[in-house]
This record gives structure tokens, sequence and C-alpha cells, in this order.
């Protein structure tokens, strides 16, 4: 384990970006500071290949920044045309976060209870149900609970998920395509029966028990030892720290607290 000091912002980031390490030449969209910033790490390390944006209409050749900055160089205009003609192609690899999540993948960002007379009312389904459908997408949760993972299914299905009765035939759509989920414990895909979620790694200091009981569903498990989530080195913590010049990842998570968990 890396002996440098680094904050679970830091430790998530990278975790973010080894969802884009096998991409190629993919435009990549991360939603939130810690999926963006991860993004560039990817494309600053070892996927030099991925298209970055500057999230306006410009594909750049550097990652952008966030916060106050000069744009890099551009390389191409990004009109919602092309971006349409990009995702719908398959060609574009998305980090969302929702506000729910279930076992199978599928994600709520519309409403909080029934749709009829909801608690709260949020985003709509936006984009998600073709996006979910047209290219690879990964997620991130900066709380894991059971509020956010829970139990049966979200309140309302924004993007498809791999629950078998949901479909006629028991098998979702060719391109539906589910990374991984990173999270303030831990970092999960969907490799479980009937690909339901699965722990892959815990952060340090975090256990399996602690994840279990702060999700509303039963979870797998990569196996018996679950690896530790990585630590940054210190090339990466300077890259971040470029890509981060005034350090908006320190407001993700209350407190800023250590990668470390004591």
């Amino acid at each position: 384990m890396s002996e440098v000091d680094f904050s679970l912002a830091e430790l998530v980031i990278v975790a973010c970006a080894e969802a884009f390490r096998d991409d190629g030449e993919v435009m990549v969209t991360g939603i939130g500071p810690l999926p963006r910033i991860g993004a560039g790490l990817a494309k600053l390390t070892f996927n030099p290949a991925l298209q970055s944006t500057d999230g306006e209409c410009w594909y750049t050749s550097e990652p952008v920044s966030l916060g106050k900055r000069p744009l890099p160089e551009a390389e191409g205009l990004c009109t919602y045309a092309r971006v349409f003609d990009t995702l719908w192609s398959g060609r574009r690899h998305a980090m969302v976060t929702p506000v729910q999540i279930d076992r199978y993948g599928q994600a709520n960002i519309s409403v909080i209870g029934d749709h009829k007379k909801p608690k709260a009312a949020m985003l709509g389904a936006r984009g998600f149900p073709g996006n979910s459908i047209s290219h690879p997408n990964s997620f991130f949760m900066p709380n894991h609970n059971k509020r956010s993972f829970v139990d049966g299914e979200v309140d309302f299905v924004c993007m498809a998920g791999y629950n078998p009765a949901r479909y006629l035939n028991g098998k979702p759509p060719m391109g539906l395509d589910y990374r991984i989920v990173v999270t303030n414990l831990c970092v999960m895909d969907f490799g479980g029966p009937d690909r339901q979620m699965r722990v892959i790694s815990l952060h340090p200091g975090v256990t399996f028990d602690e994840v279990q009981e702060n999700t509303g569903f039963e979870l797998a498990k990569i196996g018996d030892n679950i690896p530790e989530t990585p630590a940054p080195t210190a090339e990466q913590l300077s890259l971040i720290a470029q890509l981060d010049p005034h350090n908006v990842r320190a407001t993700v998570f209350k407190e800023n607290p250590s990668g470390r968990r004591k």
C-alpha cells in the first residue's frame, strides 16, 4: 500500500478512472466533480485515446480542469448533433449519479415515492432511458446507504437494468452494458448471480459487513478475501491536483475525510 497521504475523494477519483481503462477511443462523460476528474486522470495516464469535451461545445486535446481556467486546445466542434451521433452509436461511456439504484442497476433520478403523488420531484428521466441501452455506463454514489441502494425496485425506473422480470424473454437489451459502481465505501460491478451487484473491492478500513449493513438488498462478493481499493500513487495525486487546481474535490464528502479509515 502506498504511504502517500490521500483523501477519500482522491481514492474515489482513482477508482472512477479505472472504469475507463479499456475503453479505447470513446467520448467520456463524468457527471459531477469526482467522476469528471477520474475521466481526466484516465486520459492523462493509461487511456490517452479517450475523447474529452469542455462540457459545452468543444472536443479538447487535454481534459478541462475544474473551475476558472483557460480552455485547452480545441480539437473539434462538439455540437448536440455530434454528441447524439456518438452516444447512439455506443461510442460513449458515462459515469452518472442517480438518486436511487437497485440490485440490477435500475436507476432513478425522477421522483421519490409514488409517481402520481411523489414525496419529492427531481430532474425527470431526461436522457437516462436511451443512454442506458445505447452505450456503457458506470455509477458514482457518494452516500452508500439504504435510501440510495434500495430493496426491490427503485421508485421510478429511469435507466433499464438487468432485472429479468422486466423483459418478455428474461434477457436485457443487447446494448445494456453497466461497468462499475463506485461509492464512499467500496467498488462494485454487476458480476453477481443474474447480473446483480457484487462487491469487488473495499476502501481501506471498510468491511464487507459494513457495506452490507448499508445496502437495502443482499450483495454478492468477488470472493472470501475481497481486495482493498488501490490507493493513489504520488504521480496520480499530482495529476489530480492539476485537474482540480481549486480543490473542488475537497467539498464532495463532509469534512474531506482521509482515504484510510481508522
